[in-house]
């Protein structure tokens, strides 16, 4: 696993992060706000057993943690559905383009869901669908990373019901996967979950500025 992009992140100076504050990707650049569906957008119903809609995911999904990959379920695409596809996108990270966690093709065109960890590296090959690359081209789930101090990260589990079921390359990466959604996507649904890289140089400021403590510690 090649793990130099994904730990520079983590190892960021805080001063970095406060700089690069302004500089995000933007919620209109995520595949769900640039496939113009129209009446089919929000058809779809995305919902996860471990986090609600644009509350914060336990660490255990991040780079923090276990780095695991979130149980997701789906409901609602329309009857004339053929396959779906699933994308997770950063809407704030410092790039000019929202950078991708996981991309999954070939999914089944209905009620669905994906359990905690199937897209982790050690799952191999799952015939029913395929896992396409994220932004460090690995075919798998890319944990949340965000820099220190750049504040919080909207993390958009995006599903798309297609009308057909395309012929997709080996591994599928984001320009493929929009050219397709533009072409043949019905219906969208999106969830939203944060994550936040706690600014060391506040903590380090905050404990000199209490030595004693008042109450118990939140952790």
């Amino acid at each position: 696993m090649n793990l130099g992009i994904h730990d520079m992140l983590e190892k960021l100076p805080d001063v970095i992060g406060h700089v690069l504050h302004d500089q995000r990707a933007g919620l209109d650049k995520l595949a769900f706000n640039k496939v113009p569906l129209r009446s089919g957008m929000a058809a779809i119903t995305v919902s996860s057993l471990a986090f609600h809609d644009h509350a914060p995911l336990p660490v255990l999904y991040t780079a923090d943690g276990a780095g695991t990959s979130p149980s997701l379920q789906w409901r609602g695409l329309p009857p004339q559905a053929q396959s779906a596809v699933l994308i997770v996108e950063d809407a704030d990270s410092p790039t000019p383009q929202p950078w991708v966690h996981a991309i999954v093709v070939g999914l089944p065109p209905g009620d669905g869901a994906l359990r905690e960890g199937a897209l982790d590296a050690h799952e191999g090959h799952l015939p029913e669908w395929v896992c396409g690359l994220n932004s460090l081209l690995q075919a798998q789930w890319l944990p949340p990373d965000p820099p220190p101090g750049h504040g919080v990260h909207r993390y958009a589990f995006q599903l798309f019901a297609l009308s057909t079921l395309p012929a997709w390359s080996a591994k599928p990466g984001r320009e493929e996967v929009l050219e397709t959604l533009q072409a043949h996507a019905l219906a969208s649904g999106c969830l939203i979950g944060t994550y936040e890289r706690p600014d060391g140089s506040q903590k380090i400021e905050q404990t000199q500025a209490s030595t004693v403590p008042v109450g118990p510690l939140a952790v």
